[in-house]
Parts: structure tokens; C-alpha cells; sequence
């Protein structure tokens, strides 16, 4: 049997101090979110918040034609569903599990009502959350239309591994063709000199980094401009209360 994460392993869940944790723990439901698991569909209207622990979910805007590109990713750094305390309670995007593993969810009223408390902490922490994920997403938007196919995914590939407890991840080419908005063909080429180079190993869908430093090297400029605001704002841990 599987050992249950705790909710701190959600960066945001940790940083709440023990008060509001008293009072939102207990309605905190773990789950399990396959690979390729639809959590929401564009106009939905959601449900409930997600807190992942060790999975990532891939925030995707699809175009009439059916081709879709990823806009951000969600994973043991934040929370999935600021449109429920943003004021807008649906969105344009889908929402679809990019690497397998456990979330806790919450359900829509309780996340507002906590966050609607004057000056809490989980309204602070949300918020900053919330500018970190607008930089992701503006800089994905640059890095398409300013970089080639080899360092957009040298920095899909490094913002992937920030959320995850390991150096490898469960994902076919198709599916990283999708999130990048890009040709199977193309991943397969720039894959291909990564995996020359020694800097990742590619097998059956698992990927495995093996030189993150180089890794950083290849990628370009974008990935450090997220990672250095991402770390920016990364919520501390909660100090113990008397």
C-alpha cells in the first residue's frame, strides 16, 4: 500500500499557519489524478480547487482545429483553480494531468470563504501565487514565438522538473508535441540531441534527466526569468504558533 502524502508537501498548504490549517485540513479530500486525466474542461465552471503533492497539471488552450498548446503547469508549487478566487469562477483553458501522481482538493466555497477573510494569509499567499503563474504564462507566450523547438523544451523540461520529487517524467512524445504546440517530428529531432549529448535518456515515454547543469545551458533565457520570480515569491513555511 501507497504511503499518503501529507498536505505540506504542497508548497502553498505548508506555508498556512496552524490556525487556518485547523480549519481547512480536515476538508481537504486526497486524490488520485491518472495520466491524461481531465480535471476541467474550457467554460466549465469549477468545482473545487486542486493542491497537487506530486503530480503536474498542464493548464491548455485548445484552437478550432483541435491543436492545443500548454500555457503553464501546476504542480507541488500551487494550486489549480485561481479562477474560482479571481472573481471569474471558469475559464477559456483545460486542465489535463501531465505526470501522474496525488493532489488534495477542496471544495469551491470553502477556498472562498477562507480567502475572502480582510488581510488572511491564504488570500496573501494566493495572490502571489497567482503573479508568479501570470510571468509563466507570459513568458511561455515569448519563448513560442521567439525561440527554437530545442530550448522551448529544454525549458518545458526543467519547469517540469522544479514540480516534481524526481529527475524523471512519464510523458510520450505525441504528448509533449501537444503541449508545446508543435509537430511530433520536431520533439523527435530535439529529443534526439538531447539524448546524443548525454543530457537526458528517453525510453518507452520516461524520460530521465541526467545533466540538469547542462540542461540550463541549453535552455534559454526564459526559464531562468521564471525561476528567479517563482522563487521570488515562494511562500515561506509557517512559523510554529504557542
Amino acid at each position: 500500500m501507497s504511503v499518503k502524502p501529507p498536505p505540506e508537501r504542497n508548497q502553498l498548504l505548508k506555508a498556512l499557519p496552524t490556525t487556518v490549517r485547523e480549519r481547512l485540513f480536515a476538508h481537504l479530500e486526497l486524490v488520485e489524478l491518472p495520466l491524461g486525466n481531465v480535471l476541467y474542461e474550457s467554460g466549465d465552471v469549477l468545482g473545487h480547487v486542486y493542491f497537487p503533492t506530486d503530480c503536474i497539471i498542464s493548464l491548455l488552450h485548445e484552437i478550432k482545429n483541435g491543436g492545443t498548446a500548454q500555457i503553464s503547469v501546476v504542480g507541488n508549487d500551487g494550486i489549480l483553480g485561481i479562477p474560482l478566487f479571481m472573481g471569474g469562477e471558469s475559464t477559456p483553458g483545460r486542465a489535463v494531468v501531465q505526470s501522474p501522481g496525488s493532489a488534495y482538493r477542496l471544495r469551491a466555497p470553502l477556498l472562498k470563504k477562507e480567502f475572502s477573510r480582510h488581510d488572511g494569509p491564504l488570500q496573501m499567499l494566493l495572490l502571489r501565487y497567482t503573479q508568479g503563474l501570470i510571468t509563466q504564462m507570459a513568458q511561455t507566450a515569448v519563448c513560442n514565438r521567439l525561440h527554437t523547438l530545442d530550448q522551448q523544451l529544454c525549458r518545458w523540461l526543467l519547469l517540469s522538473l522544479d514540480r516534481l520529487p524526481t529527475n524523471q517524467l512519464n510523458m510520450t512524445q505525441d504528448q509533449i508535441a501537444n503541449n508545446l504546440g508543435v509537430r511530433r517530428e520536431g520533439v523527435t529531432e530535439a529529443a534526439g540531441k538531447l539524448q546524443k549529448l548525454g543530457v537526458i535518456r528517453y525510453c518507452r515515454g520516461e524520460i530521465t534527466v541526467l545533466e540538469r547543469a547542462r540542461l540550463e545551458e541549453l535552455a534559454c533565457e526564459c526559464y531562468a526569468v521564471v525561476r528567479c520570480e517563482t522563487d521570488r515569491l515562494r511562500p515561506r513555511a509557517a512559523k510554529s504558533e504557542a
